[in-house]
């Protein structure tokens, strides 16, 4: 199994979608590749901009949030898939604003546009949108915008 092989499987699968240096080289690892060849190609992948870490966590974060999903959920999964610190605080730099108007639209989507009627129904909400990654602060936030009081 020579370094073209592992090249051309690496490049196979980047061509299905981004992956994370750190997902790509264990998917090649399960294939029984020699970890010296597969180091050795994605450094050139790297090096080539062929494989990106920035890149997959900016299109693996825009993806996240478009399914509904928070800013403590993604920088968990981002950070399981190998994402270091700084990528990972550069592609969730987004304005609170932002992430309130999301924490919108996952929670009308799920319970319509009306009001929690009391206490019961809204922390059942809150629950729904904290296991969705949202922080307290934006949940918070959009209780408070939206007089869910």
């Amino acid at each position: 199994m020579g370094e073209q092989e592992v090249r051309n499987t690496a490049i196979k699968l980047l061509a299905q979608r981004e992956h994370s240096r750190y997902e790509l080289q264990n998917k090649l690892l399960v294939r029984k590749y020699d970890h010296e060849i597969i180091e050795q190609v994605l450094d050139e992948l790297d090096q080539a901009n062929l494989q990106s870490d920035a890149r997959f966590a900016k299109a693996y974060t825009q993806m996240k949030m478009r399914r509904g999903f928070g800013l403590v959920r993604i920088r968990q999964e981002l950070h399981d898939r190998g994402i270091g610190d700084e990528l990972i605080g550069q592609s969730l730099a987004i304005d609170l604003d932002e992430w309130v108007r999301l924490v919108d639209e996952v929670r009308s989507k799920k319970y319509g546009n009306n009001v929690p009627q009391d206490f019961a129904e809204r922390a059942k909400q809150m629950r729904f949108l904290q296991y969705r990654g949202f922080t307290a602060e934006q949940i918070k936030s959009l209780f408070k915008s939206k007089c869910l009081k």
